[in-house]
């Protein structure tokens, strides 16, 4: 069996370390470069980091990501160019500087991690919503661009997850009534997650691509 090669963005902690974990013990050859080795920020640094590696790559996973938690109203200019950088631009770019080779070799797996604040949005989270509706918008059109290279494309959108990002933004007390929201009474965990993504990535999805998958416990049912 080819011993395939898989990149995650954001692969230190959360669902990144979930995902990262989870694909080496399925025997993937997993490459996940800290901010200072691919700063998502600065595109000559994606650059330089993807004009070093040596193999081509089978396996994106676009994961990093952040949340500039803000009313539109509030928004400082350069919270709204790092969101789009993160979110929307830098896994673009990444994918394009990847995608000959696998064109080339007619075979290709890419995740990008949306979220539920793609699909349904509430107060302070303009920038989060529209680069995550955007990143939606992006697999699609990806997923029909490259069908006939055997390259799928798709999204996963998770609710709320534990994670430290999660407790970062929400108190012990609103987490207990977000989880009394949830159909499923509970968040999800990192390797949930990270579970789609390997089913995904792997050889049994063979039909699959652009498809924004939820994985909210509900959530958005309700």
């Amino acid at each position: 069996m080819v011993k395939r090669r898989a990149l995650i963005t954001g692969g230190s902690r959360g669902i990144g370390k979930a995902i990262v974990d989870l694909l080496e013990d399925k025997g993937i050859f997993v490459l996940a470069p800290s901010r200072k080795e691919m700063n998502l920020l600065s595109d000559s640094a994606i650059d330089k980091y993807l004009s070093s590696l040596k193999k081509p790559i089978d396996i994106i996973i676009n994961n990093a990501g952040i949340n500039l938690l803000s009313a539109g109203y509030e928004l400082e200019e350069d919270n709204i160019r790092e969101s789009l950088q993160v979110n929307l631009l830098a896994p673009l770019r990444i994918i394009r500087k990847i995608i000959p080779d696998m064109m080339h070799q007619k075979y290709g797996r890419i995740v990008n991690i949306s979220s539920i604040w793609s699909v349904i949005t509430k107060p302070r989270r303009l920038t989060y919503t529209m680069t995550k509706s955007g990143l939606n918008g992006m697999t699609k059109s990806l997923a029909i661009e490259l069908a006939p290279y055997n390259i799928l494309v798709n999204c996963i959108a998770p609710g709320y997850v534990n994670t430290e990002l999660t407790r970062k933004n929400n108190s012990s007390e609103e987490i207990e009534n977000i989880k009394n929201t949830i159909p499923l009474k509970r968040l999800s965990e990192p390797v949930e997650i990270a579970e789609i993504v390997s089913f995904l990535v792997s050889e049994k999805n063979s039909y699959i691509t652009g498809q924004v998958i939820i994985a909210d416990g509900g959530y958005t049912c309700l």
